[in-house]
């Protein structure tokens, strides 16, 4: 049994000397708990025990060195004896060694960076004399990742040709985290932290600082990120810059210039009486897109008479249960359907598009117009009959795929969705008698939002599109009303259906007290000046009358009684919304057809009018800025308390100025 033992013990030494043996040859590598090093000693060899030593004896009579090693005080081996040049040879070999070994503990041995890179040091008195050191210092962490793919979709859809239903697409994305730290000397410092998936792009920062020693010129070099503070009340500091920024020194005099890049916005608010007040300055092209919708074209038509006769809201109108979908890029399984959602579902003749009828769009297949004058799906038109009675087993994204709905295309004139998503109440709200939605975050172009609405007017109950909770049953779809596609330009009659005259003041719970608001006009031909009226003495209802009251948004005093008194109606849910900042003006094209409207003269309405704002794109629109001259100004509070609503996101640290009175507040000290 312990022969047996023995001869194990044996075979593992050898097969360790073996493979010892085997990569001992190869190159240093520092990754390893215990490396193999070129040398006998170090690493998996293991350093010399601090009890081995070796003496030296000269013997006279032969003119001799006797070298003996030791173990402590015991001797070991045989000594080695060698001649005078033997020895001198042997003694300079080992000063040699000593030599390079220390020089290299100092280098590298303390003061590689946390991966392992060592310093490099670069000679020469220049290079030192202008870096204040010769040692480069870099130490690089993160991590990179190339995603590479092809993304190949197939719509079986039979209005499409063969080559348009199979697309090809090359999915390119990078990942980067990267974070860099270096020193050349002791002057100049480089930092970089770069991360593609950041929320805010002011968490990049990327700095390269030069500071001089106390004798020199040059006290500091900065290109990047850099910052301009300043110490004085008339003239403010600058945060968030991009460029570059030098301090000079002569003397007694300082100097410091800078050239950069501004990459915030400034802003100041006032808290005085317990209340904040803030400022706000909006161009008429500043609406708030893809956010609020028209439920069907007759709310769109009744919504300036309805709103004329304020504070009464002339309409008869009450939605009593509403379902709003949209498309699911969240993921999430719960309160989802199918859905196939119509254009022109619950839609009354007159407000079909002309130019679809010219082309034989629409024909009496789906859309031909009933007696009833109000959106429903079986008195305004024979659509949702028609859907019924070929799909009379129930719809679903099958069938639509599998049956021609020609002439309706696909994308333009329904859209089918597979697990849309249902709204809760709590991500859109709605006006019961105006009859239009108002979404928390805005749609994106590739977006669908589409509607089943149950409202009554006196007793009479009118229904569009089939609600989740009296519809038909899940796996069918549901039929819906289509108020946004994929396809959502001004060519199409459902562009009419988003609202364009809703406006965002980024203020959170303001007052009703304190509020101002004001029109105004940028006079550019005349004085240059902003004026709330428009002068023009040819036009006696329009020189010299407030633009609020022209744009009906003064027609009531402080008592809600029908006399203009020169300040803006504040009708909270119908011309502003104090939980969230909303401005709404009481017609639907303020600054186009509806201004248009008060001018006796066509020319002269031409020249005001910003009738493409309503009938274009925004990006159209903001092709002519000649156009674009009418400005909401004004003044808010909201109550403060202990805490202050900046009304801003991406605020970076240290930009925050607070003074109470002259005196300036230290941060987190007197304030967070």
């Amino acid at each position: 049994m312990r022969k047996a033992i023995i001869n194990k013990i044996s075979f593992l030494v050898v097969t360790l000397f073996f493979s010892v043996n085997l990569l001992g040859q190869s190159a240093f590598d520092s990754s390893l708990a215990f490396p193999f090093s070129g040398s006998k000693s170090g690493g998996l060899f293991m350093n010399t025990p601090s009890n081995f030593n070796s003496s030296v004896v000269y013997e006279p009579l032969t003119n001799t060195y006797i070298v003996q090693y030791k173990i402590g005080d015991l001797n070991f081996g045989e000594p080695k004896i060698m001649s005078f040049v033997e020895y001198q040879k042997y003694a300079q070999t080992n000063l040699v060694n000593g030599y390079w070994n220390l020089r290299s503990k100092e280098r590298m041995g303390n003061q590689s960076s946390a991966l392992g890179l060592p310093k490099l040091y670069i000679p020469g008195k220049s290079f030192d004399r202008v870096f204040g050191g010769n040692a480069v210092d870099i130490r690089p962490q993160g991590s990179s990742e190339l995603i590479f793919g092809l993304k190949i979709n197939r719509v079986d859809n039979p209005s499409l040709t063969e080559e348009q239903r199979k697309t090809i697409s090359f999915d390119f994305q990078e990942k980067i985290q990267m974070n860099v730290i270096g020193k050349i000397g002791e002057k100049l410092k480089v930092t970089a932290n770069f991360n593609t998936e950041t929320t805010f792009d002011f968490e990049n920062q990327m700095k390269v600082e030069y500071t001089g020693y106390e004798d020199e010129i040059i006290k500091k070099i900065e290109i990047g990120n850099v910052s301009l503070p300043l110490n004085g009340t008339l003239i403010t500091g600058s945060q968030s810059l991009f460029g570059f920024k030098t301090q000079l020194q002569f003397g007694r005099t300082t100097i410091t210039g800078i050239l950069s890049q501004q990459k915030s916005t400034k802003s100041e608010i006032e808290v005085s009486g317990g209340a904040q007040t803030s400022e706000f300055d909006i161009y008429a092209d500043q609406y708030e897109a893809n956010k609020h919708y028209f439920l069907a074209h007759y709310f769109k038509e009744k919504y300036d008479a309805s709103l004329a006769t304020l504070p009464f809201i002339n309409s008869g109108v009450n939605i009593t249960k509403i379902e709003v979908w949209v498309t699911n890029k969240t993921g999430t399984t719960n309160d989802t359907r199918n859905i196939v959602a119509f254009l022109d579902l619950g839609e009354t003749g007159p407000n079909y598009d002309n130019d679809y009828e010219e082309d034989n769009i629409y024909n009496d297949d789906f859309t031909s117009p009933k007696e009833g004058i109000h959106p429903d799906n079986n008195v305004a038109n024979n659509m949702f009959e028609s859907i019924k009675s070929i799909f009379p087993n129930g719809l679903s994204i099958t069938d639509i795929n599998n049956t021609s709905l020609s002439p309706l295309l696909n994308g333009t004139d329904f859209e089918k969705l597979e697990r849309a998503r249902k709204l809760s109440e709590s991500e859109f709200s709605f006006n019961s008698q105006l009859g239009y939605i108002s979404l928390n975050q805005a749609l994106n172009n590739d977006e669908v939002l589409a509607v089943a609405f149950q409202y009554t007017i006196g007793s009479e109950t009118f229904q569009v599109g089939e609600l989740s909770t009296t519809g038909p049953t899940a796996p069918d779809a549901l039929i819906l009303k289509l108020l946004k596609g994929t396809n959502f330009t001004p060519s199409l009659p459902n562009w009419d259906l988003m609202m364009k005259n809703i406006y965002a003041i980024g203020a959170y719970q303001m007052s009703r007290d304190g509020f101002v608001l004001d029109v105004v006009y940028e006079n550019t031909e005349e004085s240059g000046a902003l004026t709330n009226y428009l002068s023009e003495k040819d036009e006696a209802n329009i020189h010299g009358k407030p633009l609020i009251k022209l744009l009906n948004l003064d027609r009531l005093n402080q008592q809600m009684d029908v006399q203009s008194d020169g300040v803006f109606d504040f009708v909270e849910g119908i011309t502003a919304k104090s939980s969230n900042g909303r401005i709404i003006f009481p017609v639907r094209e303020p600054f186009g057809n509806y201004l248009a409207n008060q001018f006796t003269s066509p020319t002269i309405a031409e020249k005001y009018s910003y009738q493409i704002l309503y009938d274009s794109t925004l990006t159209v629109a903001q092709q002519f800025p000649e156009k674009n001259k009418f400005r909401l100004k004004g003044t808010y509070e909201s109550s403060s308390g202990a805490e202050i609503r900046l009304n801003a996101m991406n605020v970076p640290a240290g930009s925050v100025t607070v003074t109470a009175g002259s005196q300036k507040l230290v941060e987190n000290q007197d304030y967070t």
